[in-house]
């Protein structure tokens, strides 16, 4: 297949959502197809909408998959005359993060007319695919292929699950770039007043919303958080192993997620997740379980259950053998990339 992907900027961007495109690219070209990337620059949402008036999908091509969060730059040229199918890759809708309703209403407006311009779906998660279908006025092919989660293999073993869970302090991990969806600061308030017991170590960029990041580096000073809360930036490979071999719990207190491969990803090193009742974290959390959800926004709640897995050593290790077991039920990213790509074939069949 010769097949085109849409994205912003550059494949290398550190998310999860662009790991997920980077390693079916990836998968694809392993399994001999030509895979061409069209990137269009990042801007504001405004400037996007601009891009209908110069974008047009390229000649040359079987098959073209976009990712949605390219949706605002891709109207125009889906409704123009091309010569092959074109497949919306959902993470998750613009219309369904945390902000004031009328501006919702505006993206929602605009990610329905994107969504029926497009002849097929791969999504991440159940949960996406539900609010996708909630806005569709027709029924189209789709594929539900689960986020890649197994890029560290298995990474620990009970025994040095056992041996971490030793540690004095409770060791708390968020993972993610610091941008507000992300609900960094509702960490930091539950850990404010839980010192000297825990430790947060937040490792994830701090390029893509700097005010955020300002706000969040003023609430560490200002409440005189610096000794026990540091700030990493963006960690990949062996430093970013190291980070998840020490942790004890993972914390992404997200106002949304369309999957959340981090709450997996952590679950392989036996870290129970804490994520939110928004968006699909329930459909990898098991409360009380795997882990723990909360309100989006609860501070108290989420200090309120840190406190009990500081105290409780037990159910701090009967919930990361928990966690590391649901990992491993978890299908195989060779598996649901393979489901993609018998997906587009299907297309050309």
């Amino acid at each position: 297949m010769k097949i085109g992907i849409v994205i912003y900027g550059s494949l290398d961007t550190l998310s999860g959502g662009y790991m997920y495109d980077r390693m079916l690219v990836d998968y694809l070209r392993a399994q001999g197809d030509t895979v061409e990337i069209l990137s269009l620059p990042w801007r504001n949402y405004a400037m996007h909408l601009g891009d209908n008036f110069r974008f047009k999908l390229p000649a040359g091509l079987n098959i073209v998959i976009e990712d949605e969060l390219n949706h605002p730059s891709l109207l125009w040229a889906n409704h123009r005359p091309h010569p092959y199918p074109v497949i919306s890759l959902v993470h998750h809708l613009r219309c369904s993060e945390a902000r004031p309703q009328w501006q919702n209403d505006v993206y929602r407006v605009i990610e329905k007319q994107y969504l029926q311009s497009v002849d097929g779906f791969i999504f991440n998660s159940e949960t996406t695919r539900g609010v996708v279908n909630s806005l569709m006025d027709k029924s189209l092919p789709d594929v539900v292929a689960f986020p890649p989660t197994d890029r560290f293999g298995e990474a620990i073993s009970e025994e040095e699950i056992k041996e971490r869970g030793k540690k004095k302090e409770l060791s708390i991990l968020f993972l993610g770039n610091v941008i507000e969806r992300k609900g960094l600061l509702t960490l930091l308030k539950a850990a404010k007043d839980l010192r000297p017991i825990v430790r947060v170590d937040v490792v994830g960029g701090l390029s893509a919303e700097p005010e955020y990041v300002k706000a969040v580096q003023t609430y560490i000073t200002e409440n005189e958080l610096s000794s026990f809360v540091l700030l990493h930036g963006a960690l990949n490979n062996d430093p970013l192993v190291e980070k998840l071999k020490q942790a004890h719990v993972l914390v992404v207190p997200s106002s949304y997620e369309g999957f959340g491969i981090v709450y997996l990803e952590g679950m392989g090193f036996g870290l129970p997740a804490i994520g939110t009742s928004l968006g699909a974290a329930k459909e990898v959390i098991e409360d009380g379980v795997t882990g723990f959800i909360i309100q989006p926004g609860d501070a108290q709640g989420l200090a309120d259950r840190l406190q009990v897995l500081a105290e409780k050593r037990d159910l701090l290790l009967q919930m990361s053998r928990a966690a590391r077991s649901r990992f491993l039920r978890q299908p195989k990213w060779n598996q649901t990339a393979h489901q993609i790509r018998e997906f587009l074939l299907s297309f050309l069949e």
